[in-house]
């Protein structure tokens, strides 16, 4: 079996829903069919990537 690949687009769009709490991580790993645990990782470092001292 393959490893599934996904885009920077799509894992910056699967964190932003889960920071904005618009769907849970439960409701993403479903939709995307990826594991949750995932997300938090996405959402993670989305959050870290984010400077400092945003929003002022």
């Amino acid at each position: 079996m393959k490893r599934r690949r996904y885009s920077n687009e799509l894992k910056a769009r699967i964190a932003l829903e889960e920071i904005k709490g618009q769907k849970t991580a439960a409701e993403l790993a479903s939709e995307f069919e990826v594991h949750v645990s995932q997300i938090n990782i996405w959402k993670k470092r989305a959050l870290e990537a984010l400077p400092k001292d945003w929003p002022r």
